[in-house]
């Protein structure tokens, strides 16, 4: 369900909107008894109880909800905008967290699972973070450069048949100010899901789960990598847990 718009007004030649959320908010966390839900996950809303992993007082602190200057917004963004300050777009932060839990769920799934996750980021600023917090998630990450063709053309290029990730995750999802990542758009094409924090100035159209945020500031990306990686380690916890009561 889309969320509402409460007023529209027009500043500098941009058109801004104002929006609230209508998605009911997630049901606090109940104790799981019921041994069919413990043996089918995805029959559960939130599994792994990633709604309570962060609020929206801690998006706000970690700067997620500024965007970029008003000039640069990708229309596609416009929902996700609750308004601008000084010339910035502000992010609308109920929004933003509705996604994210959305976002750490699937995470958490692909890890319960046995999927392989790859984390990407194009930032240099933050691109140790991210391959470190891989690392500690026992996942993979790439921060270099991206040559096309590696997930649609791997078992040539590689030699042999090649399994590919079965998550992808964005930091963000541009190779620089104009340029979309060019996994991204193999990811769509090889059909593997895809998270993506999505700035202001980002075309979320590609992206599985797009996450609307902040992008650029270590702060903000701490933040993520944080989350991220404790939803992961949640979902395999619960796969070695459900491994070894049943062996």
């Amino acid at each position: 369900m889309l969320p509402r718009c409460l007023h529209r007004h027009v500043k500098n030649g941009i058109t801004l909107t104002r929006y609230y959320s209508n998605v009911p908010q997630p049901e606090p966390a109940q104790v799981l008894v019921d041994e069919s839900v413990k043996t089918s996950p995805l029959d559960h809303p939130d599994f792994f109880q990633v709604h309570n992993l962060f609020t929206v007082k801690d998006l706000f602190e970690a700067g997620v909800h500024y965007g970029h200057k008003e000039g640069s917004l990708n229309e596609y963004m416009l929902p996700y905008i609750y308004g601008s300050r000084q010339g910035h777009l502000i992010f609308d932060l109920d929004i933003t967290a509705e996604h994210l839990r959305k976002a750490l769920n699937f995470a958490a799934h692909i890890a319960y699972r046995g999927g392989i996750i790859c984390f990407f980021n194009r930032n240099a600023l933050n691109a140790h973070l991210v391959e470190k917090t891989a690392q500690e998630c026992g996942e993979y990450a790439h921060t270099r450069f991206w040559r096309g063709g590696i997930f649609t053309n791997a078992n040539h290029q590689f030699g042999a048949v090649t399994r590919l990730p079965d998550l992808c995750i964005f930091m963000n999802t541009q190779n620089n100010i104009l340029n979309q990542h060019t996994a991204v758009r193999d990811s769509a094409k090889m059909l593997i899901p895809t998270i993506g924090i999505v700035d202001s100035n980002c075309s979320p159209n590609l992206i599985t789960y797009p996450v609307p945020g902040n992008d650029d500031t270590p702060r903000a990306i701490e933040m993520y990598c944080k989350l991220f990686k404790e939803a992961i380690k949640r979902g395999k916890d619960a796969r070695m847990k459900f491994l070894q009561e049943n062996n």
